[in-house]
């Protein structure tokens, strides 16, 4: 009998999946992963983890499976949040849940299960796994979940081969109201909780107070560059190769103070991320304003009107060869190799057609349309058909 550790999070989706292996004949363990002490940042004074891991091991006694919790703050700590941190500060805008399944779910907590004796690791993500054979020796393949309103294969998108083929996504092949439907003819005490939403495992803390603590306040000034400025203007350049050309689209532009007009202030460029509208607090704009680029050395952020704004879209990409990741590595590009994908550069967007350009500093994802808020410090994902194959992270 095959032994699966899987992470109960004390959500609905971790309570079915763990159902599902007992059904499928699967020895299954609960394990509710602590990742986070500080309970000065958790917002009022409900505390979220002790909530959640008290659901996990309802759900485990109903189910009668054996539960415990595992303390992997310390980790958490040097893993995901100082990393954000550093990400931060160098005025990147990081994704917390990509990295915690990565350096967390799949490697720490993946690591305890398998000296626990486990043979797979389960978590109930709305993904699915494949396998082919290639070249005589097996294949593992990330596929998007059934309930394309849910699909996180996303937030999977840096696991390794070796990673994935420990993995079982058991609910992956169902929609989100019949996993609602499961639980609730189960009677788990899960059935109607809402879905959390906050940073991947420490519950419910809002993102700005946490890193308010963290990072000082420091005033600096709000510049809004207008649509008609000149550098938006482009006569049709001419390229010497497709290379020169993809660094042009995906160039970070280099915005000055006298582009634009002072139009407020802000308490730290840090605290603020490309796309974002709400928080600047500057009022009587036609049209909302819309954060276009962040300067942390200058401490300024440049906003401009309206969504549609020319400084907020972009058609191509950039990721460095240190950031590039193959779930297939058998499909990775040489260099001067394209190939024609679909790319999300967030989660919950719809795929966009785009065509890869491996080049020898690394890759570009080059868009079949403008993108809005490409933001750098974010990981962008590439599919064929429902396969996700590679992703990296923005640079």
């Amino acid at each position: 009998m095959k032994r699966v550790i899987i992470g109960l999070s004390g959500g609905v989706d971790s309570s079915v999946a763990a159902y599902l292996l007992k059904e499928q004949g699967y020895e299954v363990i609960g394990l509710f992963m602590k990742n986070w002490h500080d309970d000065s940042v958790t917002i009022s004074n409900e505390c979220p983890w002790l909530d959640d891991s008290n659901d996990a091991m309802l759900v485990a006694e109903k189910l009668g499976i054996p539960f415990q919790t595992v303390d992997l703050s310390e980790e958490y700590k040097e893993r995901i949040v100082d990393y954000m941190f550093h990400e931060y500060e160098k005025g990147r805008t990081p994704n917390p849940d990509v990295l915690c399944n990565r350096e967390i779910k799949f490697d720490v907590f993946m690591k305890i299960a398998l000296e626990l004796g486990a043979d797979y690791v389960a978590t109930g993500h709305y993904c699915r796994k494949g396998v082919i054979e290639k070249d005589g020796s097996k294949v593992y393949q990330l596929l998007a979940g059934v309930d394309g309103n849910k699909d996180q294969s996303y937030f999977l998108c840096q696991l390794s081969q070796e990673q994935l083929s420990k993995a079982l996504f058991p609910i992956g092949e169902l929609t989100k109201p019949e996993v609602r439907e499961i639980a609730t003819k189960l009677d788990l005490v899960t059935a109607e909780k809402k879905d959390s939403q906050g940073l991947c495992f420490i519950g419910k803390v809002k993102l700005p107070d946490f890193l308010q603590q963290q990072l000082k306040p420091k005033e600096g000034i709000i510049v809004e560059i207008p649509k008609e400025q000149d550098i938006y203007k482009e006569d049709r350049l001419l390229f010497d190769s497709e290379e020169e050309k993809l660094k042009h689209l995906s160039r970070k532009i280099n915005y000055k103070v006298d582009y634009g007009k002072v139009v407020g202030k802000h308490q730290g460029a840090h605290y603020f991320t490309k796309g974002q509208r709400k928080g600047l607090s500057v009022g009587g704009t036609v049209e909302p304003l819309f954060v276009i680029d962040t300067d942390v050395e200058q401490n300024v952020i440049y906003t401009g009107q309206g969504k549609e704004h020319p400084g907020l879209y972009k058609k191509a990409l950039f990721v460095a060869n240190e950031e590039l990741h193959w779930i297939r590595e058998d499909l990775a590009l040489q260099v001067d190799q394209t190939m024609q994908v679909k790319a999300r550069i967030r989660y919950r967007q719809p795929l966009a057609k785009a065509t890869l350009y491996k080049v020898d500093s690394g890759l570009y994802v080059e868009f079949e349309e403008f993108q809005s808020a490409i933001t750098e410090g974010q990981f962008v994902a590439w599919y064929i058909e429902n396969e996700l194959i590679g992703s990296g992270v923005i640079s």
